[in-house]
């Protein structure tokens, strides 16, 4: 079965929220647990927009963590589809407070996620390939083989 290609942009997805004292701990940061649900969340919508088909998350790594979100700042989050095999697609999700009285922007994690798009019957099926069209996108995009080969490795030694 032939699957019709993708541009990047199409997967291209980015979310915005408030940081309230109940998302952060005691030092007024957010919880890390709360950055790894929305970057999931976020990786989810760009791989359904990639296929079009349901999703679900099979591996998430190189999850960094560079700096704390504080109460009051917002959280901006940017995912997008980098790179396809036969039924995944690893998205990359770049994760960035802003102080919204000032403008100041920093990054503050960034992750890799592995989805696999599913078929009525909840078995993998084919994704489109993903074309990458802007400098960063093709830097992405050629790098993903080499993740991927790292992911297979690890897994394979579990």
């Amino acid at each position: 079965m032939l699957v019709q290609s993708c541009p990047v942009q199409q997967s291209r997805t980015y979310l915005t929220d408030l940081v309230f004292p109940p998302d952060t701990n005691h030092h007024n940061t957010i919880f890390g647990g709360k950055v790894m649900a929305y970057v999931d969340k976020i990786a989810c919508i760009a791989a359904m927009r990639h296929c079009r088909k349901p999703v679900v998350t099979v591996s998430s790594d190189s999850f960094d963590f560079l700096a704390p979100i504080k109460t009051g700042e917002a959280i901006n989050l940017e995912a997008y589809v980098t790179w396809t095999h036969r039924t995944s697609m690893e998205v990359f999700v770049k994760v960035e407070s802003e102080n919204l009285l000032t403008g100041t922007k920093r990054m503050t994690a960034r992750a890799y996620l592995t989805m696999i798009a599913l078929d009525e019957e909840g078995k993998p099926t084919l994704v489109p390939a993903v074309v990458p069209e802007t400098e960063e996108e093709q830097l992405q995009h050629e790098k993903a083989k080499e993740r991927y080969e790292l992911r297979k490795k690890r897994k394979a030694e579990v």
